[in-house]
Parts: structure tokens; sequence; C-alpha cells
């Protein structure tokens, strides 16, 4: 037998790589994802070291000769994808009037197009087995646009009617589609070296820590599908709606 992968895209040094971490705790062979495969060297370290096992990627998932060729890579010498987590943001925020063309599209370009490229092979290795779970990453963005965050807003918009689609499509395929809205500051050295006001509220539990967002991941996972989650949004708790 082979052990089922997990694979990661986007897999960071906060909520990607909790996420990668967990499904190797739950016995999940994974492939974590990042442009540049020596960004993953600590991920790397640490999975290794908790008794996991981990295969990094080094790809620019916007690439899509790349991202297929990264799935069709996995699935011969790793094992089948059972597990496809899409990580990818671009929050970039700009006024309207000095956005440009070349800035709008790349944050398009990377939080929904590489979406799409991650989700479409994703399902094509999963639709066969008729098995998987497919999880996308969305943001306060996703739901509602705000000023100077129309590229950003514009892109999670569309990731965010990408997963619908796809949920529609492939659940009566037997494959869980998922898209998680995380509304508030993450625990990450951004956070806590840009907005130390912010970070200050950790104490509190005002900041989201990764490791409970990459445990609902963990959960939409092995959801029995009579109860299927589609959207799940996570705050802290004292983060205005």
């Amino acid at each position: 037998m082979t052990d089922p992968v997990a694979v990661v895209v986007g897999a960071g040094d906060a909520t990607g790589g909790a996420v990668a971490r967990r499904f190797a705790r739950g016995g999940y062979v994974t492939c974590p994802v990042r442009r540049k495969r020596e960004n993953l060297d600590g991920l790397v370290a640490r999975i290794e070291a908790e008794g996991g096992t981990v295969h990094p990627f080094g790809v620019d998932a916007r690439n899509e000769d790349a991202v297929v060729a990264m799935f069709d890579e996995i699935e011969a010498d790793i094992g089948p994808v059972e597990v496809a987590v899409f990580n990818i943001g671009a929050n970039s925020p700009g006024g309207i009037l000095e956005e440009t063309a070349r800035r709008y599209f790349k944050m398009w370009e990377l939080s929904c197009f590489a979406g799409f490229l991650t989700g479409r092979e994703a399902a094509r290795r999963m639709i066969p087995r008729e098995r998987g779970t497919i999880v996308f990453t969305g943001a306060t963005a996703s739901l509602r646009g705000r000023a100077r965050f129309a590229g950003f807003a514009g892109a999670k918009h569309a990731l965010r009617a990408l997963a619908q689609s796809m949920a529609r499509e492939l659940a009566p395929k037997n494959i869980h589609v998922a898209h998680v809205i995380v509304d508030g500051a993450i625990d990450t050295e951004f956070i806590r070296s840009n907005f130390p006001d912010r970070y200050a509220l950790k104490e509190e539990d005002g900041i989201v820590n990764p490791d409970h967002i990459a445990e609902i991941y963990w959960q939409l996972h092995v959801q029995p599908r009579d109860a299927w989650t589609f959207e799940m949004d996570l705050r802290p708790w004292m983060e205005p709606w």
C-alpha cells in the first residue's frame, strides 16, 4: 500500500507550513510547495523531526507546465494525491488611480489563476479514484472589497467563485471542495514586526494561531460526506464581523 499524499501549495512559514505539518502528523506524505525550494528547508526539517515524511517542491504555481509536471511526478513517484491545499495570497494594497495593470494582473495570477491550476490538476487525479479533498484559503477580501484593495479583493472573489463551481461539480464524484475565510491577523513574523500593537493581542487570543487553522483544514478533510462543509470563516473572538 502507498501512503496518501497531501499537497500544500503556498507552504509558507505560517498557515501553509502548519497545514503541511498537521497532515504529516495524520500519516500523510506531505508535499509542500513554494516558488523557491530552499525556502522550505526549515519546514522540511521540522516535519522530519516530528516523524513525518515530506517531499518538498520548488514550483511557480502560475506556470501551467510546471504544475502539471509536479502532479505527474508526485503520482508516479510518491503516491496518490488525496488532499490538495491552495494557500497562496497576494495582498498588496494600492489606490485605484495608482494601481498598475502589471500589479493587478500579478495579484490575480497568484491568488486565483494558480488556484485554478492547482485545483484542476488535483481534480484530474482524484476523479478516477472518486475520492479526495481540495481546500482553498480565502480572506476577508473574498467577501468584500475595502478601499485600496481592488486587486486583492478581485482575485480573492474570483478564487471563491472557482471554489464554489468546483464544489458543485465535484461533490457528486465524492470529492470535497472547501473554501476557508481567515478574517483576522495571523501569528506571523510579518505581523509581529510591522503591527506590534496587533501582535500584542496574541496573549488575549486576539490573533489567529496557524496551528488552529491547520486543525480546521484537517477536520474538513475527515468530515463525513453526509455533512460536508463548503465554507468556513475563522476569526478571533474580538475581531469585528
